[in-house]
Order: structure tokens, then sequence, then C-alpha cells
């Protein structure tokens, strides 16, 4: 049976390995930095279409910035642009303008509104150069996992949309067996998504791998039961601080399979 091997140490033998998309396989910081700045500067314009007082703009702008995890380095990795479903920011963004006292229907259709207009203003401006980045080495950890049998799925916040998009781009619809997107119930991080995403691949829990850059999936992989559970640390600028993780990698060169 294949044994999975970190750093030449051997971890143990699997079937399946579960894989988060942003920040695991590609470097998405560039666009979510673009996207969470764009959402921003519409809800500035909104406020300021509307005359709201100037410390009120800057109060959104501020607590926007924090919700989303903008800094001088890029976006920190634990923040929910980083992690969380575009519905979740969806309701984060709405709780920040009832946080500086706008209702929640408002606060609500503000948040739709400057997620539309920003969207909108995106693909306007960014047409080209807006796509993820594969990130170092994982096209080859992933054909050598393949040529083992080891069965790959893709576990993710994003669309299943998205996550079409990313395989046909990549040229990888034949690498990956199974997929568990945002519109997949229940999504990340119920330990359930991970259980009936196993199920798909015709594995158990016990017979797989997880890796992901989050301590949310960390935590779900090790409430499901999986295996063998792998914090990857090099898909952002800031480098994510993880708890929950059995083993560590820092490059996709690091991970083999025998």
């Amino acid at each position: 049976m294949p044994q999975l091997l970190l750093r030449g140490e051997p971890l143990g033998v699997v079937k399946g390995i579960l894989f988060d998309k942003d920040g695991t396989l590609v470097n998405s910081e560039k666009r979510l930095n673009r996207l969470g700045k764009m959402r921003i500067n519409q809800a500035v314009r909104l406020y300021q279409s509307q005359k709201k007082p100037l410390e009120k703009i800057l109060e959104l702008s501020k607590f926007l910035n924090l919700i989303y995890g903008i800094n001088s380095q890029g976006i920190d990795p634990t923040s929910s642009l980083a992690i969380a479903s575009r519905k979740d920011n969806l309701i984060s963004t709405a709780t920040i303008f009832s946080l500086i006292g706008e209702t929640w229907p408002n606060s609500l259709q503000f948040a739709n509104q400057i997620f539309k207009s920003a969207d909108k203003a995106i693909n306007e401006i960014f047409s080209e150069d807006y796509s993820d980045q594969i990130l170092p080495g994982v096209l080859e950890i992933l054909q050598i996992l393949k040529r083992k049998n080891i069965s790959l799925a893709l576990i993710s916040n994003d669309t299943k949309t998205g996550l079409i998009a990313f395989l046909k781009k990549n040229k990888l619809e034949k690498t990956f067996t199974g997929l568990w997107s945002s519109d997949d119930l229940p999504k990340k991080p119920n330990p359930l998504a991970v259980s009936n995403l196993c199920k798909t691949l015709k594995l158990e829990a016990q017979e797989c791998a997880l890796v992901g850059d989050a301590d949310t999936d960390l935590f779900m992989a090790k409430q499901s039961k999986v295996k063998i559970v792998l914090g990857y640390t090099a898909g952002w600028s800031q480098k994510p601080l993880l708890y929950e993780y059995d083993h560590l990698i820092h490059h996709w060169d690091e991970l083999n399979i025998q």
C-alpha cells in the first residue's frame, strides 16, 4: 500500500487525500486583496453618495479592513476574506454596517450592493490577470500521487463553478475524482463535509489525509477522524499560525509517496 512521506519520513498508509484550494494549491492572495479593497472602495463610495459624515466613512473603512484582514503585508491568512465563503463574508460585511448604526435590513442591502458593484468593477479592470496562480510544486506532487492511484479530492469554500474553472484552467479535470464546494451541504468546516466527500471516493475518513492552510480545516479533519492532518504554510505572504495539525508542510516538494 502507498506510504505517504514527509521530508523522507513515513507518515502512514493512505488511499485518498483531500486538499483545500485557496492558500494550499493556489496563491489567491493577490485576487482576494484586490477584491477586498474594491469592496471597501465601493462601500466608501456608497456612504459618500449618501452624504454620510467623514468620521462615519473612516470608521466603515477601518472596520472593513480589519474584518477582511487587509494590512500592509497583504492579507491575514486567518481572516474571513482568506478563509470564509462569499456568503459568510457578505454577512460579516453587513455586520460592520450594523455595528456603525445601520438597521439590519439596510446592512444586508448595502452589503449585497457593494459586493455586486465590486464584482463588476473587478471584471472590468482586471479581466486578464485576475486569476489565481497555482503554487510551486503542486502539479508535480499531484502527478506523483495520481500515478500511485491515490484518490484526490478538493474541499473548498469556493463555489462549484469556481472549482470547475480551477480544474479546467490547470487541466486537472481527470486528476481530482471528488469535489466539495460551498454549494454542497453541509459545507466545511462541518466534519460531515469530510465524511460525505470521502464517501464519494468510496473511502472512509480514516483512510485519508487532508491538507489545508487554516485551523478550521485542520480541526474539521480531526473531528471527522481523518488519518493524517497536514498544515500547509507557504500559500500566503504572512505564514498562517496553525495549531491543529499532525505535521506541517512548508513546500510541496517535501511531500512524496512510495
